[in-house]
């Protein structure tokens, strides 16, 4: 004899691994080119200046910059852009050889 009732089966019991969605890098950082700037579904977030979108709808930086966040066009859409930051190029002084 059992010693326990038929439980039976259950038709629930899964669940999907999390996608970690959302904004990666925020508005003002410095960022290096390929950095990932956000992840989502769809575009909620349109690709503006020196940016690039992956098939997966992906935000990733295509140079180095500051992120900046825009509104803009006549849907008022959320623009991402980067601004490409200024790097000084400083050359070395010419050895000087005492003779």
């Amino acid at each position: 004899m059992a010693h326990k009732k038929a439980g039976g089966s259950t038709r629930n019991g899964r669940d999907s691994n999390p996608k970690y969605l959302g904004v990666k890098r925020f508005g003002g950082e410095l960022i290096n080119a390929g950095t990932i700037i956000l992840r989502q579904r769809g575009t909620q977030y349109h690709p503006g200046t020196n940016v690039g979108m992956g098939r997966d709808h992906t935000l990733f930086a295509l140079v180095a910059g500051h992120i900046k966040f825009v509104t803009k066009g006549p849907f008022n859409r959320m623009f991402v852009m980067i601004e490409p930051a200024v790097v000084a190029v400083v050359e070395p002084e010419p050895a000087v050889v005492n003779e």
